[in-house]
């Protein structure tokens, strides 16, 4: 019921079109993609994988995860997370801080 009503209060405040709004839908849909990145995309990574699918997502994207985070990721959830890392911004934003992240584990 918390998760419901947080992705209402997102959906809401987006609607109105505030920061605070975009801010609770973006971490609302980043706590659905994060074990979605964890399982496809395994590896020290993660964190950094997340927010560059996050960062590249359309609003109307980020709604659909941060709704998801109510009614559980199913496999059409997963296909936006993985459509969004397919896309060359994102693959840029992977190759770049991703990168940075692995090769962070080992300095």
């Amino acid at each position: 019921m918390r998760i419901a009503a947080a992705v209402f209060a997102s959906v809401v405040l987006v609607g109105c079109d505030t920061g605070i709004g975009d801010s609770v839908a973006r971490e609302t849909a980043r706590s659905v993609v994060k074990p979605i990145v964890a399982q496809y995309l395994p590896g020290p990574g993660g964190e950094a994988i997340t927010d560059c699918v996050i960062d590249n997502a359309s609003g109307a994207e980020i709604l659909q995860l941060a709704r998801a985070a109510a009614t559980g990721p199913d496999d059409s959830t997963v296909q936006v997370v993985l459509d969004i890392s397919r896309r060359p911004d994102t693959i840029n934003c992977i190759s770049r801080d991703g990168l940075s992240a692995v090769l962070g584990q080992f300095g």
